[in-house]
């Protein structure tokens, strides 16, 4: 919503432009109900776009976005909310280290030649890992080895209202951030640097 209107999110500025959120564990129940409390008696903009489905990236995904793109050419932000639900079938002698890569890496080459922040959804490993964050990225270091940029959203305890953003990546500076989740409004706000 945020980059769909060109607001500011977490501090940082957006540039507005056409958004494709694919969420693809979610039901149009519960974004619906998610939506009215962002909006907050605000119209939805006309830039954002959702799907509930979507194909895995071995039978389908990349022709249904070069479809969507066709139809909506000022296209900036595509989430796929998780990665999990797009992953095709495991290749027989592949590795799981090779197939992480591969995929993500097709993803990025997607997002490349389409000149669009693709953001990825994807979970994590329930054991923490006080060390470093990114160590409790579900999977293999092949995810994100292919990616540009990492941002993990870890708590304390999973009631918590409060959670750390850790941000590393090639091109970005790398920044940890204390966030709180506003249930009323559906909404993360930023209360400092993690660390602070």
């Amino acid at each position: 919503l945020s980059v769909a209107y060109g607001k500011s999110f977490l501090g940082f500025q957006t540039h507005p432009c056409t958004c494709l959120y694919l969420a693809l564990e979610d039901s149009y129940r519960r974004l619906k109900s998610r939506m009215e409390k962002l909006l907050d008696g605000e119209p939805a903009p006309d830039w954002l776009h959702f799907a509930t489905n979507a194909p895995p990236v071995d039978n389908g995904l990349f022709d249904t976005l070069d479809k969507f793109l066709k139809e909506h050419k000022d296209t900036g932000l595509v989430v796929i909310d998780t990665l999990q639900k797009v992953c095709g079938a495991s290749g027989g002698k592949e590795g799981a280290y090779a197939a992480d890569y591969r995929e993500v890496g097709g993803l990025k080459s997607f997002a490349d030649q389409n000149n669009l922040c693709l953001l990825l959804a994807h979970h994590l490993r329930k054991m923490k890992d006080d060390g470093d964050p990114f160590n409790m990225i579900s999977g293999t270091n092949g995810i994100m080895g292919a990616a540009d940029t990492t941002m993990v959203l870890t708590k304390e305890k999973r009631g918590d209202d409060t959670a750390t953003l850790s941000v590393v990546g090639r091109h970005v500076e790398s920044i940890g951030l204390v966030l709180r989740s506003e249930k009323e409004s559906c909404r993360w706000c930023k209360l400092g640097a993690a660390g602070a």
